[in-house]
C-alpha cells in the first residue's frame, strides 16, 4: 500500500486561499506572457491538452510551433487523461470518430514514458484551492476543467517547467495569483 501525504497547513500558508482579492479581469495581450515573447531555448515545456490538438488541427502558431522543436517537452497524467477522456466521450456512430480516434492513439502512444509524469498529493491539493480561488474571485463556475488546469499550472511550476497553453482565460488568472510560475500563451 502507498502512503501519499498533503502537509495541508503549509499549502495553506503557500497559496493563502482566503487572502482578500479584488475581483480578477483579463489582462491586456500586451501584458500576457505569450510564446512570441519567449525564447526558443530555455526550460523544459509541460503541455496543457489543448497543444495537443492544436497541433493535431494544425492550430498553433509558429512561435508556439518554434518553442516544441526546441525545447524539451514534458506530459502530464491530467493532459493524458482528458485526451483518453475523448476516446470514451466521441459518439461510435459518428463517421468521424474512427479517424479521431486513430489519431489520437497514435499521439497518446507516441509520448516518451519517461516524459510522463503524474502531479504530487501537494499540487492536487493546492490545485483546488487555487481553482477555488479563480473560481471566487471571477465569477466563474466551478468545473473540473478548471480544476485540471490549475493541476496542471501548479505541476509544471513544482517540476520547474514552463506550461505551454492557448487557453487565455483559465491561465491568466491563476498567473495574476501567482505570478512567476512559468507560464507561456498562445
Amino acid at each position: 500500500m502507498s502512503r501519499l501525504a498533503f502537509d495541508r497547513k503549509a499549502s495553506l500558508r503557500r497559496i493563502r486561499p482566503q487572502r482578500l482579492a479584488a475581483k480578477l479581469t483579463r489582462r491586456a495581450e500586451e501584458e500576457l506572457p505569450l510564446s512570441h515573447k519567449a525564447a526558443a531555448v530555455g526550460r523544459e515545456l509541460l503541455l496543457d491538452t489543448c497543444v495537443y490538438i492544436d497541433v493535431l488541427q494544425g492550430k498553433t502558431p509558429l512561435e508556439a510551433d518554434r518553442l516544441l522543436e526546441n525545447r524539451i517537452v514534458n506530459h502530464s497524467c491530467v493532459a493524458l487523461a482528458e485526451m483518453t477522456h475523448l476516446m470514451g466521450a466521441l459518439d461510435p456512430a459518428d463517421k468521424r470518430t474512427a479517424s479521431v480516434l486513430k489519431t489520437l492513439g497514435r499521439t497518446i502512444d507516441d509520448i516518451p514514458e519517461h516524459r510522463l509524469t503524474a502531479p504530487s498529493p501537494r499540487v492536487f491539493g493546492e490545485a483546488g484551492m487555487l481553482a477555488g480561488m479563480v473560481t471566487r474571485l471571477t465569477g466563474q463556475p466551478h468545473s473540473i476543467a478548471l480544476l485540471n488546469d490549475a493541476i496542471l499550472f501548479l505541476q509544471a511550476a513544482s517540476t520547474g517547467c514552463d506550461l505551454l497553453t492557448g487557453n487565455r482565460r483559465n491561465f491568466d488568472f491563476m498567473d495574476q495569483l501567482m505570478p512567476g510560475t512559468g507560464l507561456i500563451l498562445y
